[in-house]
């Protein structure tokens, strides 16, 4: 598999792959979601389901059921609550989510300012993660950047300085994380931390602090410390930096598309582009 730089190149290696995908939306009445599925058909990416139901509970429903069957291979929120969506999800007996597995959001930027794309996690779902969730983030986007053809992705956990302290203690579980990736827990890698998001990602700035670090400011993931920050540094890129962005749900059956109401068509279509990829 070729490496994925951006997402022209993950657009070209979905079109050329041999599989069959179907991507089924739920209640996709807005006119950016209508554009973006329309793009979708035009490209060949994937054939497009559309469930709509003036009852978005039965919509949801009606989707999470195509998916366990194996009759669709992505879900994608359209005009519905996302709140609505992910009761479907969740639900222990008829949902996505297998038992023990951990929901995340992973976030996938390409950014003019740095060559390569920028993994990132998590932005959306998980507000304060556990130990175990935080591990779960590391494996699920390890796991994606695997998939997309970087076979050693280079994770930062990430923090506002290269230590920790009495008032950010889950810093001091950041070296189980990278023992356990030493280990061979989260399959070929390498991981380091804590790391300021600056220094994960410039060697410039790594050696100007005199720090030494195996990631060599070429970061490919950042794993960040809640939600806030990761919602933060998404925005940002956006905003400021004029990144593209896409972001997806992980750990459920599927990979699941959840765009937020401000995501313009390109964004949502990079979403689905980004879930196809991983696949």
């Amino acid at each position: 598999m070729k490496l994925v730089h951006t997402f022209q190149d993950m657009l070209r290696q979905v079109s050329e792959g041999k599989q069959s995908l179907r991507l089924v939306a739920v209640n996709p009445t807005d006119e950016a979601t209508k554009e973006t599925l329309q793009k979708v058909e035009d490209t060949h990416l994937a054939e497009v389901i559309r469930i709509e139901d003036h009852l978005p509970e039965r919509a949801a429903e009606k989707a999470v059921a195509l998916i366990r069957r194996g009759d669709a291979d992505v879900l994608m929120k359209g005009l519905i609550s996302t709140d609505i969506l992910l009761r479907a999800i969740l639900n222990k007996v008829s949902g996505l989510l297998p038992e023990g597995k951990v929901l995340s959001h992973i976030s996938v930027a390409e950014i003019p300012a740095y060559h390569k794309l920028l993994f990132f996690t998590d932005a959306a779902v998980i507000p304060y993660p556990t130990q175990k969730q935080r591990i779960e983030q590391v494996r699920y986007a390890t796991d994606i950047c695997h998939r997309l053809g970087i076979h050693e992705p280079r994770v930062a956990l990430i923090h506002c300085a290269e230590h920790g302290g009495r008032q950010f203690p889950f810093v001091d579980e950041y070296p189980n994380i990278i023992q356990m990736s030493k280990e061979g827990a989260f399959g070929r890698c390498i991981v380091d931390g804590p790391l300021d998001v600056k220094s994960a990602c410039s060697l410039e700035a790594l050696e100007a602090k005199g720090i030494s670090s195996p990631l060599n400011g070429d970061t490919d993931v950042l794993i960040m410390p809640d939600i806030e920050v990761g919602n933060a540094f998404y925005k940002s890129m956006t905003l400021f930096a004029q990144a593209k962005t896409a972001g997806i749900l992980w750990g459920t059956q599927c990979p699941v598309v959840v765009p937020s109401r401000g995501d313009s068509a390109e964004a949502k279509f990079n979403s689905i582009l980004f879930a196809l990829a991983c696949l």
